[in-house]
């Protein structure tokens, strides 16, 4: 049998059986490849060029910035960083109608744009959000799916642990990644804050709050802003040439540290706590970055990419076409992968297609990212979704069919993300960052 149909055939079947047994991502992944590295290359090397692969994945200096950036997020969550940006956004939007869903909008991109973790948004916003929300009598449900719907606009804006994982396998500059995720990000927030406005506008129980008076907004405003001024440390550091994305994910560690001290929502006991937190999350993605690696390179060694290159150009020629086939396969995988393992297995096999058409590799990655957060507040594993019903106490059943049209509004800014190159590629190309690193 040819190699390249043999070993997909392994991977596909292996994976797809393991995942509806319920066995965790990551062993399917690493169990599969295994297998498949056997079927190909004999039990002699495979388990040895598996391992190697293992760890030759995770041996990057850019992969580093991860547990960084986790142990800032955590630090932030624990750190009353969170509350000081929910009562920002609040300032903010706290005329508009239904105040207190758009709060949760603009918290959860303000939260993710420091921290840029869309779980630690869903649970730090909504824990707060939600009792606020529940007491002025907004439907439980609508506001468990508004705060879903809104954390993963978190993964696009920067800092963001996924755009380094898409730099790590396509190679590009993580500061232009960083940079590109800009605009999709304010996109999927904005479209988020469109449909409740529209659910809300005719319904008299979401009426604003009123606001605030000048000079609360500025008190508020001004406990803000060194929270906020983390993005201008870590991502201006990036882009003036001070430091790399990894020293920068340091920097926040240390940055989001003295800020809880300084807050006094951190004390020196809470830290060993912390420091587990973030070291379980971290383990979880390395060892998926791992063996994704690994599987990466069998596909690779068999053909794999090639293969699927070849049956793709010959359905179609058209760029377009060819895009749109890619996103619909990628919001399927979404469903029921995370977004690391769905960008460390597929960015090898489209990337190159891409590629040939002249497409840029940062504006495949917004388009990747994006589709896969949607994966993210979709059942059966969608991460977000399940953990703002926990935070929410809301049973999964009646927030899908709240979150239904921000998943259609969301999936139309998508496909103006793919036919609209320039919504990521020009603030990247005014600051010259479209090079490698």
């Amino acid at each position: 049998m040819d190699p390249a149909l043999l070993a997909g055939l392994v991977l596909l079947v292996g994976i797809s059986s393991l995942i509806l047994l319920s066995v965790p991502i990551a062993v399917a992944i690493g169990l599969s490849c295994t297998v498949a590295a056997i079927a190909v290359l004999g039990a002699d090397h495979a388990v040895l060029v598996a391992s190697q692969q293992i760890v030759s994945g995770t041996s990057s200096f850019t992969l580093l910035a991860i547990p960084f950036f986790v142990l800032a997020g955590v630090l932030m969550n624990n750190g009353g960083i969170a509350t000081r940006l929910i009562d920002a956004a609040k300032v903010l939007v706290g005329r508009m109608p239904a105040s207190l869903a758009q709060t949760n909008v603009v918290a959860n991109a303000m939260f993710g744009s420091v921290s840029g973790a869309a779980v630690a948004s869903a649970a730090a916003v909504g824990s707060t959000m939600g009792p606020r929300q529940k007491e002025e009598g907004y439907d439980p449900a609508f506001s468990t799916a508004v705060n879903a719907a809104s954390a993963p606009a978190g993964m696009l804006l920067p800092p963001s642990n996924t755009f380094i994982v898409y730099s790590l396998v396509s190679g590009s500059s993580v500061a232009a990644l960083f940079v590109a995720g800009y605009g999709p990000g304010l996109l999927w927030a904005l479209a988020c804050m469109l449909v409740v406005f529209l659910y809300t506008r005719n319904r008299s129980e979401f009426a604003g709050s009123g606001g605030v008076t000048f000079r609360q907004a500025l008190l508020v405003l001004f406990r803000a802003v060194p929270a906020m001024l983390m993005i201008l440390i870590v991502i201006g550091g990036i882009l003036a040439g001070f430091f790399t994305p990894t020293e920068s994910a340091a920097i926040a560690v240390l940055y989001c540290l003295a800020l809880g001290f300084l807050y006094r929502n951190l004390t020196i006991s809470a830290l060993p706590g912390i420091l587990l937190q973030a070291t379980r999350t971290t383990a979880i993605v390395m060892l998926l970055v791992g063996v994704s690696s690994a599987m990466s390179w069998v596909m690779s060694y068999t053909g794999i990419p090639d293969a699927i290159s070849t049956g793709l150009l010959g359905i179609t020629e058209s760029p377009t076409a060819i895009l749109i086939l890619m996103m619909i396969t990628l919001l399927v995988v979404g469903t029921f992968m995370d977004p690391t393992p769905a960008i460390l297995i597929f960015t090898p096999i489209f990337l190159p297609i891409v590629e040939e058409f002249g497409i840029d590799p940062v504006h495949f990655g917004t388009m990747i990212v994006f589709n896969l957060c949607l994966g993210t507040i979709t059942p059966p594993v969608g991460n977000v979704l399940f953990i703002a019903a926990r935070v929410g106490e809301q049973r999964i059943e009646p927030v899908i069919r709240r979150l239904a049209p921000f998943f259609a509004a969301l999936a139309a800014v998508l496909l103006v993300v793919v036919l609209v190159p320039e919504l990521s590629l020009w603030l990247p190309t005014q600051l010259n960052l479209l090079t490698s690193d």
